[in-house]
C-alpha cells in the first residue's frame, strides 16, 4: 500500500513585505526596533504611508524619524478566518489601527498582543514592541502600555 505525502508544513514566516526607495528605511529601522515615520522637513507633517512629497505644503524635503512608540487603539477587528497558510497557524488575532501620538490622524495598521480580546477599548494606551519574524522580516506591533 502506498502512502500519501505529506501536506506542506505551513510556513512560519508571514509573507514578506517588498521595499522600495520610499518605504525601505521603515523596515530597515524595525529591524533595529525603532520605529521611524517619514517627516516633512519643511512643516513638520508626518506623513504615513510614506510619499515624496508633502500632502499639507508640498514640499519634497521629506525624511524618516524615530517616532515615540506611543499610540492609542483607533479601530481593530479579531480575525478568526486566516487568509493564507502562515495566518492559519496564528488565528485568532488582533487585526488593528493604532494612532500614533506624535500628531492627530497619523495612523498606523498593526497588530495589538499581550491583551485579552474582551479588554481592547478605543482610546486605550499602547506601545510598540517588536516581533522578530525572521533574519529579514521585524513587525512592530503594540501592547497596553
Amino acid at each position: 500500500m502506498s502512502q500519501q505525502p505529506s501536506p506542506p508544513a505551513a510556513p512560519t514566516v508571514p509573507p514578506l513585505p517588498f521595499p522600495d526607495a520610499l518605504s525601505k528605511f521603515f523596515w530597515d529601522a524595525t529591524k533595529e526596533h525603532r520605529l521611524e515615520i517619514l517627516r516633512c522637513q519643511s512643516c513638520g507633517l508626518y506623513l504615513h504611508p510614506p510619499r515624496p512629497v508633502c500632502r499639507a505644503c508640498l514640499s519634497t524635503d521629506v525624511a524618516p524619524e524615530e517616532v515615540s512608540g506611543r499610540a492609542t487603539l483607533y479601530t481593530w477587528t479579531i480575525v478568526e478566518q486566516a487568509f493564507g497558510a502562515y495566518y492559519a497557524t496564528q488565528v485568532p488575532y488582533v487585526y488593528a489601527t493604532v494612532e500614533l501620538v506624535e500628531q492627530a490622524d497619523l495612523r498606523l495598521v498593526t497588530n495589538i498582543v499581550d491583551v485579552p480580546f474582551d479588554e481592547l477599548r478605543a482610546g486605550m494606551d499602547l506601545v510598540v514592541t517588536f516581533a522578530d519574524m525572521s533574519p529579514d522580516l521585524t513587525l512592530p506591533r503594540f501592547r497596553p502600555a
